[in-house]
């Protein structure tokens, strides 16, 4: 028994070796497309690499950042959180009426964090204990929080304008937009979570067989509640960022960046159907997107083509997904 224990165990470490061996030659991939992308609007625009340019960039594609780094160690998992925006606006909104009653505007923050960690639980719930179909779950509870944001609103922006608070959303640290270090806080600690932890072994094998990782004696439904509790938490924080970076807290205001989180997500190496995946993936692909999005804003091209362009890469990065699938099905 202990040989076979042994056995299995290396089979186990040397299949995570593999595993993150292939992801790193993902993102040398998309690093090269990266340098290929900076290059050009370098080329095109004269103003892409001037110093304020690139911390827009940075301050505009965190609050992204942050949704779509909570998102990957879920997808990793076997699961879906499609109503992460919503709750991005949700939590937004009641900072701003929990403030606009009187309360401090940091306590009123931790209450949101609060009812984020609820509402991420209520999802785990849904998907593990009832085995309901994650899109089908996330997508019923993304109308219902983004309803209910409008329905406290009547759809109407809320001011935030708060002294300290904004500082959050606009502030810089060193020189450096408080936003994005958030974001890069975050992608190091759940990095290092997936990588150097067993909990991490245990988001992989969940995505990668579940059957398998419950014989082994890992709780597979404990895991994806802890992330999609993780996933809601992070979405309030990313909601209360955007506020502060407005000056307002508008209900629809995360509802857009929806879109371009799950193509990060897919964009960084991560499989819809789980077992794979990175954050420095994420973390490269919201790069180059928000690259993508400010240097054609640069170069005067339409919204409505922006548009198009993120649904051509949210197809292109499902494309790749499956011809990685497949590749790895034949070696």
């Amino acid at each position: 028994m202990s040989d076979q224990t042994t056995s299995s165990g290396t089979a186990a470490n040397r299949r995570f070796r593999n595993l993150f061996e292939q992801e790193w030659a993902g993102i040398a991939g998309l690093g090269l497309f990266f340098i290929i992308v900076v290059a050009t609007f370098s080329i095109l625009s004269p103003y892409f690499l001037q110093g304020p340019n690139l911390m827009t960039i940075g301050s505009n594609m965190s609050v992204i950042g942050l949704m779509a780094i909570a998102g990957t160690p879920l997808i990793i998992a076997g699961g879906l959180d499609l109503s992460v925006a919503a709750i991005a606006g949700l939590c937004g909104v009641v900072v701003s009426m929990l403030f606009g009653v009187g309360m401090d505007i940091w306590l009123a923050c931790l209450i949101a964090v609060a009812m984020a960690a609820v509402l991420g639980m209520i999802n785990g719930i849904l998907v593990t204990k009832l085995k309901l179909n994650p899109l089908i779950v996330t997508l019923g509870t993304m109308s219902i929080f983004g309803g209910s944001a409008l329905v406290l609103t009547n759809g109407l922006s809320r001011p935030l304008m708060i002294d300290g608070f904004n500082w959050l959303g606009s502030g810089r640290f060193i020189g450096i937009p408080v936003p994005v270090i958030l974001l890069a806080v975050l992608a190091v600690l759940t990095w290092w979570i997936m990588a150097k932890t067993r909990f991490g072994r245990e988001i992989y094998a969940a995505g990668g067989n579940a059957a398998a990782s419950r014989l082994m004696g890992i709780n597979v439904e404990r895991v994806q509640i802890v992330l999609y509790v993780f996933s809601a938490i992070v979405g309030a924080v990313a909601g209360i960022v955007l506020g502060a970076m407005l000056g307002a807290a508008a209900p629809n205001a995360a509802g857009q960046h929806l879109l371009t989180v799950i193509a990060a997500i897919i964009l960084g190496g991560t499989s819809l159907f789980g077992g794979r995946g990175s954050v420095w993936g994420t973390l490269l692909a919201v790069l180059i997107l928000g690259t993508l999005n400010n240097g054609l804003t640069l170069l005067n091209v339409s919204s409505f083509w922006q548009e198009i362009t993120r649904g051509i890469v949210l197809i292109a990065a499902v494309a790749v997904d499956q011809l990685r699938i497949r590749a790895g099905g034949s070696s």
